[in-house]
């Protein structure tokens, strides 16, 4: 599979087994069954009109608009990982649909540049009246994202042409010069995509135009306010959100309540602030700006060190689908909302480009193993949108727990997290690799090779391993040259070991979490790490009220659970003792083959007495864990990653 990632110079080919199996999961199977999601063509599933919607703008179908204010944007998503599939696996066929659409949304572009087909069928004359809620914006930046990458993959132009004459009236409407609005999107996006356009084009107005939405946004006058004050003079009802305040949230909600530079902590929906940090890190270093680069670290530090789920995940309440207070990570309720794992890869990947350093790498990873691809059956035709840590059978007047399902489901009514999970693992390689003047940086281990320059040097690596069932990982360099190469060392990892062509290397002397090895290299030098994978178990921070006493267990980047189909009823009255050996084993049978945890431990005897003075007796048990991806791919039931230790 040959693939060029976001350094134009770099071109990888992917023969990994775990991720070539996703890859293809979702050219052969996730694609097609978004399109049929698309087209309204799957039974017993919320209708997406999506496709529907742009004919009919375009006047080449009857009805009326149907679905979420952001429709279009799934649209947008699903030519995204079409692009980036067709890099992998080039199909006439695919290439051919895609271009149809791509022609379909060019029909429905009006004469002066705008497209959105919600405001075009539904409110034509109330453009940019509700930046704040009705997402304008933010579909803009999904299509603008997918016409780069379409462009990317395939040199044509239609499709980002017709979004530089989108955002070319977008320029012309915003700004703080006299005569335009001074707004910016409730939902940050279009700022991401105007940084990835600007790349792509070398318009430097894209670039200008990014770093205005990102700076405008929380200043005072509050935009919000004012926006809000101009629909009620004009007779506009009161919409949702003004009469409650953003779910209480107020403008934290939508990453509003202060202008970027004087943010601190992490509040506020979680996904926009992924969306949000990850432009902002962008921008930093497109224009070497180390006052926000520094801004991107604090927050960093407050999701990573406060914030975050051991899964990667983010979002801790449903209400605002937001982070609340620091340490406050319940397991049962919590949202993790799997779109807000993959905006912390895109951030993780932006603060990579901006400084190498092993704490953002180590985050990337632990998301896209465990919080990103833990949103999709492993068929392609199941989601979460929620990606809970533990699932009880008790749920009944649960209004808590309303939103989380014990089944991955067809579709969604607002479908954002299906196609957005596509678009991260058509382009996984992306993530694996940067480099800056004078060192190439191998961030993830991904079996297959790599091609680059550094400066007018050119340098080839393959990789060969089972990763990450495996972490022995050979390394051959196939260009003659100086250069240095860096290996991320993961945090996980404990006694390293490394070798150049069978000589030993120091695996310890590292640099900000990099082994970095610089020699004359030969054609042919053979670069051996070993990782050791040993069964860690894992414990909160003693803030985190809910996970005390417990423990969680992981193999290198992998977190395990155990589930109902393999534990039996209550899992809540597991015990794993602390002096358990527990057994790791690949058995290739199961869950399309990952490494399988066994351990002897203990389970509470059930008793009819609902509160007793005497501790419960214990009997012992079997426990056996698979990776949290993985669960509910067998049959429904209970689940939790967090298990009682005694």
């Amino acid at each position: 599979m040959e693939i060029f990632c976001v350094n134009k110079n770099q071109k990888v080919i992917v023969e990994d087994a775990f991720w070539t199996n996703y890859k293809q999961l979702v050219a052969e199977q996730v694609i097609p069954y978004q399109w049929k999601a698309l087209n309204d063509q799957l039974p017993d599933t919320a209708p997406s009109h999506a496709i529907e919607n742009f004919r009919i703008v375009a006047g080449e179908a009857a009805g009326e608009y149907y679905g979420t204010v952001f429709q279009d944007s799934d649209v947008a998503k699903w030519l995204e990982t079409v692009a980036y599939s067709l890099r992998s696996f080039p199909n006439p066929e695919l290439e051919e649909a895609a271009d149809e659409v791509i022609s379909l949304i060019g029909r429905a572009q009006a004469d002066d540049g705008y497209l959105n087909t919600y405001y075009m069928l539904v409110e034509p004359d109330n453009r940019w009246t509700n930046l704040r809620d009705n997402h304008e914006l933010y579909c803009a930046g999904h299509l603008i994202e997918a016409a780069v990458a379409y462009y990317e993959t395939t040199g044509k132009r239609a499709f980002i042409e017709i979004m530089e004459n989108y955002a070319e009236l977008i320029r012309r409407t915003f700004g703080i010069e006299d005569g335009k609005l001074q707004g910016y999107p409730g939902h940050p996006e279009i700022e991401l995509a105007l940084l990835r356009l600007f790349d792509a084009t070398g318009n430097r107005e894209h670039l200008e135009l990014a770093a205005y939405f990102i700076e405008q946004r929380g200043q005072e006058p509050h935009y919000f306010d004012m926006e809000k004050e101009r629909r009620h003079s004009l007779g506009a009802p009161p919409t949702w959100n003004d009469q409650n305040t953003n779910f209480g949230l107020g403008y934290a909600y939508m990453q509003a309540h202060l202008p970027v530079r004087q943010q601190e902590e992490a509040v506020g929906h979680s996904v926009r602030a992924m969306y949000l940090y990850a432009a902002m890190a962008y921008l930093a270093r497109k224009t070497n700006d180390a006052e926000l680069q520094a801004v991107c670290d604090m927050l960093w530090n407050d999701v990573t060190k406060r914030k975050m789920y051991i899964t990667g995940g983010l979002g801790s309440a449903v209400n605002g689908e937001a982070f609340t207070d620091a340490y406050d990570l319940p397991n049962d309720s919590m949202y993790c909302e799997t779109c807000a794992s993959v905006g912390l890869v895109f951030w993780a990947k932006q603060m990579l480009l901006l400084s190498p350093d092993r704490k953002y790498a180590d985050v990337l990873e632990r998301a896209i193993y465990n919080g990103t691809i833990s949103g999709m059956d492993l068929d392609g035709k199941r989601f979460f949108y929620v990606n809970p840590l533990e699932v009880n059978a008790y749920r009944a007047g649960r209004k808590d727990q309303e939103h989380v399902k014990q089944v991955r489901q067809k579709w969604f009514a607002c479908a954002c997290c299906p196609p957005n999970l596509a678009r991260l693992i058509a382009s996984i390689e992306d993530y694996a690799y940067t480099q800056t003047k004078d060192t190439l940086y191998t961030h993830l281990y991904m079996a297959g090779s790599v091609e680059t320059k550094i400066g007018e040097l050119p340098i080839k690596l393959t990789q060969k391993h089972q990763y990450p069932w495996d972490a022995r990982i050979s390394v051959i360099v196939e260009d003659k040259g100086q250069f240095k190469l860096a290996f991320r060392i993961p945090g996980w990892c404990e006694n390293a070991k490394a070798s150049v062509n069978g000589e030993a290397v120091a695996a310890d002397d590292l640099v900000n979490g990099y082994l970095v090895l610089e020699r004359m290299w030969e054609k042919g030098d053979q670069i051996e790490l070993l990782l050791p994978q040993p069964v860690m178990r894992v414990y909160s921070n003693p803030k985190i009220g809910m996970n005390q006493g417990q423990v969680a267990l992981q193999r290198g980047p992998v977190v395990y659970c155990l589930e109902e189909v393999d534990n039996g009823k209550s899992l809540a009255g597991l015990r794993l003792p602390r002096k358990s050996e527990i057994t790791a084993a690949f058995e290739e049978e199961v869950l399309n083959g990952v490494v399988v945890l066994e351990t002897e431990g203990l389970k509470a005897a059930d008793s009819d007495v609902l509160y007793q003075t005497d501790s419960p007796s214990l009997e012992p048990v079997k426990l056996r864990a698979i990776p949290y991806y993985a669960w509910c791919n067998r049959q429904a039931g209970e689940m939790r990653i967090w298990i009682h230790e005694v």
